[in-house]
């Protein structure tokens, strides 16, 4: 090589080594995230900023996009800039204009008060005109005593320099000291029941056809997954047999008290989705009782349910399906299951009392939300069932269900207290 080619490569090739360093530099994070809510004004609820990178659509629950969030208050911002990934939530709901998120990030962090955690969501509640389903039932498990119930706060969301509305920011369930707080080890499961329609890997299935997706353990083994089958499986042979076959009573297969609480909140609000459908957890550690909860996903429930036979505030419902049917009428449970409505009616009567409260600390918010997203007479989505002339009516219609609903499954229950 001459000397003129040695002296023309050398700055090229350091060129090329610069080009690649900087490249491989990751995106600082910023100091803050501007806000500007000229048209959606500070609501008394807490503000979530979240800029993708390059400003990316969520377009599919799968993507992880590189974010940052901050939160803002009435007027500066509340805390650091945080490094995560978000992608699309939900099921049927992801596909409705205003969709929910996942939000995993870099590190731990307590959000609003609650635990620090590296996973959260934002539920959109584009389905409910009141936004109080999901809430309410947070309310209705914490007042019963629950074991865990996810903590959950309102926010108001800007996603890009857009404002995106209303939204829940929640707890996401998995197994954790403030969470679900069972162990971590090949031997101890928490599992959720899912639609045959969606089936999250990894998953098993009952001798019954029933599919499970487990989230824990996170790297689930052929023999824990064996393990959980055979538990399932002699499960569900005992609700087909009995006790003759086994010699075993109910108690020794799941937690009673747990599975009763779980049982009416899903009765009282005639959620939908809680008919042994989707969104059913249950935990189990080898060597003790199957344990349900925590309850989860009531935006379809409370009158608002999809399908219009299932809209009115009488009738039995979660008690006809499947496992449900099973359990609630065995021996053990029912009488159980019977006095503890009596002895617990007043908070279910307590939480529609708690309704124009729980109104009235997103009124200012709902403003934006109604701005942002006029559906209010909307039916044309699927989740949009009834229209309503304004919020008022739609609050009015579901206390006035839950009102019928509560007075019904009192007189149902007074009746066969009396024979």
């Amino acid at each position: 090589m001459n000397f003129f080619w040695r002296k023309l490569a050398v700055p090229v090739l350091l060129s090329l080594i610069f080009s690649s360093c900087v490249w491989d530099v990751p995106e600082e994070t910023p100091e803050f995230l501007p806000l500007n809510d000229s048209e959606y004004p500070y609501a008394d609820l807490p503000r979530i900023v979240i800029e993708t990178e390059d400003f990316r659509e969520i377009r599919d629950r799968e993507t992880e996009f590189p974010s940052h969030l901050q939160i803002y208050g009435q007027s500066a911002p509340e805390s650091e800039v945080y490094s995560l990934t978000v992608r699309g939530r939900g099921n049927s709901s992801f596909m409705m204009p205003k969709y929910g998120m996942k939000l995993e990030f870099d590190d731990k962090v307590s959000l609003l008060g609650m635990p620090e955690n590296r996973d959260w969501a934002l539920i959109a509640n584009y389905g409910d005109k009141t936004h109080l389903r999901n809430f309410m039932m947070t309310r209705l498990s914490e007042w019963l005593g629950a074991r865990y119930t996810p903590r959950c706060r309102y926010v108001e969301l800007y996603l890009n320099r857009k404002y995106m509305g209303l939204y829940l920011l929640s707890e996401t369930v998995k197994v954790g000291k403030n969470r679900v707080n069972i162990a971590k080890n090949d031997s101890s499961f928490l599992f959720e029941k899912e639609s045959s329609k969606k089936q999250d890997s990894p998953f098993v299935t009952s001798s019954m056809g029933f599919s499970f997706h487990v989230k824990n353990p996170k790297n689930l083994k052929p023999e824990s997954a064996a393990m959980l089958v055979d538990q399932l499986n002699e499960f569900e042979e005992f609700m087909r047999d009995g006790e003759s076959s086994s010699g075993r009573q109910m108690h020794e297969w799941i937690d009673i008290d747990d599975f009763i609480l779980y049982y009416w909140v899903q009765e009282f609000s005639k959620n939908e989705d809680g008919n042994f459908g989707r969104s059913i957890f249950i935990s189990w550690e080898k060597g003790n009782p199957m344990r349900f909860g925590p309850l989860w996903d009531f935006d379809i429930s409370f009158g608002n349910e999809s399908y219009k036979k299932n809209r009115g505030a009488d009738g039995w419902y979660i008690v006809r399906y499947k496992w449900f049917s099973r359990i609630f009428n065995n021996r053990e449970v029912r009488p159980k299951a019977l006095d503890y409505w009596f002895y617990h009616r007043d908070t279910f009567r307590a939480l529609i009392d708690s309704v124009p409260l729980y109104a009235s600390n997103i009124s200012r918010a709902l403003k934006n939300e109604y701005k942002r997203w006029p559906i209010m007479e909307n039916t044309e989505n699927w989740a949009l069932k009834e229209p309503f002339k304004d919020y008022d009516e739609a609050l009015d219609s579901m206390v006035a269900w839950m009102k019928t609903r509560y007075k019904w499954i009192n007189n149902e229950l007074s009746k066969s207290v009396k024979k």
